[in-house]
């Protein structure tokens, strides 16, 4: 059976700023850099989703092969021959 606990109240600050009350920080595992999801419906009930930021944009991508033996990445694709990119400059 899930207990009931007392709503915590926050005050939203004169520039619209609102704090998080620690004890829900740190239940719900929010962190510095993550962000916050807010919707709100037509009867003006507010959901707050938490989206975890903490890692670079792309670290759940998984790389992609540039065929070849490998030492291809995406910076060389098509210019291969452009001695700019040369590594023995």
């Amino acid at each position: 059976m899930a207990t009931e606990e007392t709503p915590t109240e926050t005050k939203v600050s004169d520039r619209g700023m609102v704090t998080i009350p620690a004890d829900l920080r740190r239940r719900l595992d929010i962190e510095p850099g993550d962000k916050l999801r807010w919707n709100a419906d037509e009867k003006g009930n507010l959901s707050v989703e938490i989206v975890k930021q903490r890692y670079g944009a792309f670290d759940d991508f998984d790389p992609v092969s540039m065929e070849g033996g490998g030492s291809e990445t995406h910076d060389l694709a098509g210019h291969e021959d452009d001695p700019v990119f040369s590594e023995t400059n």
